[in-house]
């Protein structure tokens, strides 16, 4: 399903309510948010999901034994994943970073850190700012510029999806329909 501007914009809206809420509500804590970077108006399909899982299963990799709180929203705006943890923002962000610049699927993911009042940026932790999937400038340039059209960039996405997949043994309609009763392709709605 392809959603609108107003379906996107109102998705940020209640994420950053829910967010606020869950801060509110676990006072010292620190907040994760996994989101996936996904291009154009399909935001849930078999490339975002397995991005989105993988995602999660760094986080609960690096954050499951000490998360007080683990929640997933498979939304047809997009994968959300919600964790709570009682660590200093400064060193989860460290993590988060680290799995945003390493992990196959990284590129693909946004994995913001909360504390009461307060976002996280790279900057924060002397990192730069995030590059390009297909060149080496900075994403938020690209993205300004529309220097590279929709179709690049997700033919670039599936080919990580899919090597992705191929290198973790995922068969990736099985993958989506465990996930989702459905079955689906990259760049195709899901469910």
């Amino acid at each position: 399903m392809s959603i609108s501007l107003e379906q996107l914009l109102e998705s940020r809206d209640a994420r950053c309510r829910h967010q606020k809420e869950l801060l509110a509500s676990h006072p010292g804590d620190t907040l994760i948010c996994l989101t996936v970077q996904f291009p154009g108006p399909q935001k849930r399909c078999a490339a975002s999901l397995v991005v989105g899982g993988a995602g999660l299963a760094a986080l609960l990799d690096k954050f499951g034994s000490v998360a007080h709180f683990t929640q997933v929203r498979d939304l047809e705006t997009g994968y959300e994943a919600y964790l709570l943890v009682p660590l200093p923002a400064m060193l989860v962000k460290r993590l988060c970073c680290e799995i945003e610049d390493t992990h196959p699927l990284g590129r693909l993911m946004d994995i913001d850190v909360m504390e009461t009042g307060h976002l996280l940026d790279r900057a924060s932790i002397g990192l730069p700012p995030r590059r390009c999937l297909l060149c080496d400038n900075e994403v938020r340039y690209c993205m300004r510029a529309k220097t590279h059209s929709q179709a690049e960039l997700l033919a670039k996405i599936e080919q990580m999806v899919s090597s992705y997949c191929e290198s973790e043994k995922i068969v990736l309609h099985l993958y989506c329909d465990s996930l989702t009763g459905g079955t689906g392709s990259i760049g195709k709605p899901v469910g």
